[in-house]
């Protein structure tokens, strides 16, 4: 009888360090999966807002050049052709800016990506120098800020 009861307990023992044992994995397997997933939004994260600080530079130095293309003499590059360059790298900004949107969580953030377009796209329409100038520097320093920003979030 003693030998049937040690049986038990021995099964009983190796039933309970089994259990315990599948549940530390299934602890630690979770624990990988949320971190693996929160690297990959991170990294996502990481590309979009690159991608985004990436096409609103390229997009406003091309209006830049457009105005000076526009308004000094002589111009340095037909306006037209810098102008449909400007649409294409308007297109790649909003595209960007759709993917840090949805790829973010923070509306501040967002609002501050779309101000920050926002602010590239009147650079054109500015008409005198001085006013130019000052759109200018703040186009960059509001892209500045956004980077800054977007550290924050990764």
């Amino acid at each position: 009888m003693e030998t049937i009861i040690a049986s038990g307990i021995a099964v009983l023992g190796t039933l309970l360090g089994s259990g315990i044992t599948l549940a530390f994995q299934q602890c630690t397997a979770d624990r990988s999966h949320q971190f693996t997933r929160r690297e990959k939004l991170r990294q996502e994260r990481l590309d979009a807002y690159s991608a985004y600080a990436g096409a609103l530079i390229n997009y406003r130095r091309c209006l830049v050049h457009l105005w000076f293309c526009e308004h000094e003499q002589p111009p340095p590059e037909d306006p037209d052709t810098v102008r449909v360059r400007a649409y294409d790298l308007r297109s790649n900004a909003q595209e960007a800016l759709f993917r840090v949107q949805m790829l973010t969580d923070d509306e501040t953030l967002s609002g501050a990506a779309e101000d920050a377009l926002a602010g590239v796209m009147a650079l054109p329409k500015t008409s005198r120098r001085a006013e130019f100038d000052e759109a200018r520097v703040r186009t960059r320093d509001e892209i500045s800020r956004l980077v800054q920003a977007a550290k924050q979030h990764l």
